[in-house]
């Protein structure tokens, strides 16, 4: 059960945004990535569904000023998922993950996980030294790839990749960090879309993470996330066809945001 929700929550609270592109510069080091697609302050709000219900509210914001961590300047984002209806007086969900991402890097330099789903509880906190490519995990050091990313740090990391000449078909992967192993994700983008939503209609860029057929999945394509078509990347929904049912995640509101969206009056 702890693997499947893990899994869960990256590939759909993150989405499939995983896609490794460059925009790196300097010294491998001190590398420099150019963020384009978000800035502090800015907030995402989305209601999960379980089929027809509507089984939870997931919320992740960008604090309001930078902080310093570890000698850089970091974002500090919080993200939160609680139960709502039905759902919250039978399984009870209060989530709460924060990242704290070097600004210069987007790369993390502190996780803290907060789960407690049903009274299942997970206590994560994690210091990356990202120098040496060692993560400390609850006091357990251990091993890790160089810039690797956390399951929240991901989904920022990737919003900053320029997705102007995607091509339908290409699949690529990034190295995250997941219950203290290192965790792989392909992704492949399918096709250009525009769908309605609560902000809007909205035109958007259509991933599917190759996930694994059998415990979750009948088909290794039944995952599909729409990003917006623009510098800001936000997504916008994401549907989960898995062998009990269906998930789709929804945005309600944003706020903040750093450019003009793709909205589309066609």
């Amino acid at each position: 059960m702890k693997n499947i929700k893990a899994y869960l929550i990256i590939a759909i609270f993150h989405f499939s945004f995983f896609i490794f592109h460059s925009g790196i510069s300097a010294q491998d080091n001190e590398r420099t990535i150019k963020n384009e697609a978000y800035k502090c302050g800015e907030q995402l709000v989305y209601r999960i569904h379980y089929g027809i219900i509507d089984a939870g509210q997931v919320t992740i914001k960008i604090q309001d000023s930078l902080v310093p961590i570890l000698g850089k300047k970091a974002y500090h984002i919080v993200g939160t998922g609680v139960s709502t209806g039905i759902l919250n007086t039978v399984f009870k969900v209060n989530d709460r993950y924060e990242t704290y991402i070097d600004a210069q890097a987007l790369c993390p330099l502190m996780f803290i996980r907060r789960v407690d789903e049903g009274g299942f509880i997970i206590k994560q906190d994690m210091l990356f030294d990202q120098q040496y490519h060692i993560v400390n995990s609850n006091g357990k050091k251990l091993k890790m790839p160089p810039y690797v990313q956390d399951m929240l740090s991901a989904f920022y990391y990737a919003r900053s990749f320029d997705y102007t000449d995607e091509k339908p078909g290409k699949i690529d992967s990034i190295i995250s960090f997941v219950d203290n192993q290192v965790w792989p994700l392909k992704i492949r983008f399918v096709r250009r879309d525009t769908i309605t939503s609560d902000v809007g209609k909205i035109a958007c860029l259509v991933f599917e993470p190759i996930v694994q057929k059998g415990r979750i999945f009948k088909h290794d394509d039944d995952l599909q996330v729409w990003i917006s078509d623009d510098k800001n990347h936000v997504p916008i929904r994401a549907q989960a066809n898995i062998i009990v049912g269906s998930i789709r995640l929804d945005i309600v509101s944003w706020s903040g945001i750093l450019n003009p969206p793709a909205k589309t009056n066609y």
